[in-house]
């Protein structure tokens, strides 16, 4: 197909419904590209293009993302059919029995899933790289990370395979993808997309689903499409109106923005960062937004060791329960040696620590709305990373230097997890390009429920410094 670069997954949608392309014609397109972007980035973990075309041949429902070719991550998220390795060797035949209740919510849309992206196993560091698929490349500079855990999807949307991607967020796994590769991405409140049909949550509740995406627009659609309570869900986002998609027609009024230069643990932004999180102050006040600088006074290392006890006590349940199903014990080569170690560290973690990381997450989340409401702060900005995307290996989960992959990882990206914790929305925008060309997104984010004052600032910000046609080295024309 001629052009189809050019155009957003709404675009391609509209194509469709003018007769102009077949659901057919864009699939075979993405195919094509994503067997190029699997040699060439290594960003795709499986294709199944017979259940798309199935799919296709039942009748496609009408709607703004019709017909569009579209992949999930290889974590989490269920086609039926289809693999789903969670990036681990202990998981290496998992076949899926059931769709997820989110893949059925894209059916219902008429979204076309063909494939998956790649996943570090089970999202656990914010690079995308395993010892069963290998390291995934960045599009701008593929000797550095595209980002984790959603670096597969940031990959192949980045480097034109497709223009929208299903991504997870449990740490930052939507907005540090976007800010490595040039991409929109949006991480939804807690409650606000499904996470069933099995569980209505991840991570104690720290991580979300939804997309990283070329056009804000698509963003909103699909967030449209795919929101609202699940059967069992213990709680719920709140509603809003009109829908996402429509409030990117409105401007939003000037805005407060809380200026939160240093994380919570004390990282501060580098020089690269620190730029394009000055410029995005300027061009903030240039579209008539008032900046100041200012911090919530969070606990960073309560909130760390909080952090690393959730996910060590989940990582522990499912492995252990993996091997159950298996009917044999864990072995040497079943997991990475990091995560090796954080399941030995799940097993050993008093169940009052449960309790008190919990505790801190509540106790943040209080505190992050009451300083935002202190100081009337519509939205807060941030870098999405300290840096630009670090070198390949430096966040493998098989690194054999312990202390420098922990110095690496809590310091690459040390904003993103406050979010999760606190439940709020979050986005990472496009902004900033460092010295060396290479991308390093702008995190905004907002009290909990409020993703309609993110999408509306960031098609104004989309529409001041456009950055959909700007393409990185590798590129599917």
């Amino acid at each position: 197909m001629e052009n189809y670069s050019e155009y957003d997954a709404m675009g391609l949608s509209e194509l469709v419904a003018k007769k102009e392309v077949s659901p057919d014609e864009l699939l075979d397109e993405a195919l094509s590209r994503a067997e190029k972007a699997s040699e060439d980035l290594n960003c795709v973990s499986a294709l199944f293009p017979d259940i798309a075309r199935a799919q296709i041949a039942e009748g496609l429902p009408e709607g703004p993302l019709s017909g569009v070719p579209f992949m999930t991550k290889d974590l989490g998220v269920e086609v039926k059919g289809a693999p789903l390795t969670s990036g681990s060797r202990l998981f290496r035949d998992f076949v899926a029995e059931r769709n997820s209740t989110i893949v059925e919510r894209y059916r219902k849309a008429g979204i076309v899933t063909f494939g998956q992206t790649t996943s570090p196993e089970y999202g656990l560091t914010t690079s995308t790289e395993s010892a069963l698929f290998g390291q995934t490349r960045n599009p701008w500079n593929t000797k550095r990370t595209s980002g984790g855990s959603s670096g597969g999807a940031s990959a192949a949307v980045s480097s034109g395979v497709l223009p929208l991607a299903q991504a997870s967020d449990g740490g930052g796994s939507i907005r540090i993808p976007s800010g490595c590769t040039g991409l929109f991405g949006m991480k939804p409140s807690r409650g606000r997309i499904p996470m069933g049909p099995g569980r209505t949550e991840g991570w104690y509740g720290l991580s979300t689903v939804h997309a990283v995406s070329r056009s804000v627009r698509d963003s909103a659609a699909l967030m449209d499409l795919t929101m609202g309570r699940e059967i069992g869900s213990r709680y719920v986002a709140p509603d809003r109106y009109p829908p996402y998609l429509d409030q990117l027609q409105d401007k939003p009024r000037p805005l407060r923005v809380a200026l939160w230069v240093n994380a919570p643990n004390g990282t501060k932004p580098d020089v690269d960062a620190h730029k394009g999180l000055y410029d995005t102050v300027r061009l903030l006040q240039d579209l008539g937004h008032w900046v100041e600088d200012t911090d919530p006074g969070l606990d960073g290392a309560l909130l760390g060791k909080s952090l690393v006890m959730v996910i060590a006590g989940n990582i522990a349940a499912l492995t252990a329960d993996r091997a159950r199903a298996l009917g044999r014990e864990i072995q040497d080569d079943d997991l990475e040696p990091l995560t090796h170690d954080m399941a030995q560290l799940g097993h050993s973690v008093p169940m009052a620590e449960m309790t008190r990381a919990d505790a801190a997450f509540q106790e943040a989340a209080i505190k992050f709305e009451n300083w935002m409401d202190a100081g009337n702060y519509d939205v807060c900005l941030m870098p999405t990373m300290s840096k630009e995307p670090l070198f390949l290996g430096d966040l493998s989960l098989s690194r054999e230097d312990k202390e420098a992959y922990t110095q690496a990882v809590t310091s690459f990206a040390p904003h993103t997890a406050v979010f999760n914790m606190t439940g709020c929305p979050a986005m990472s925008v496009p902004l900033h390009w460092s010295n060396n060309d290479l991308p390093i997104g702008m995190q905004f984010g907002a009290r909990y429920g409020d993703e309609g004052i993110l999408f509306r600032l960031a098609a104004q910000l989309e529409e001041a410094k456009p950055w959909f046609n700007k393409r990185p080295p590798v590129f599917y024309d």
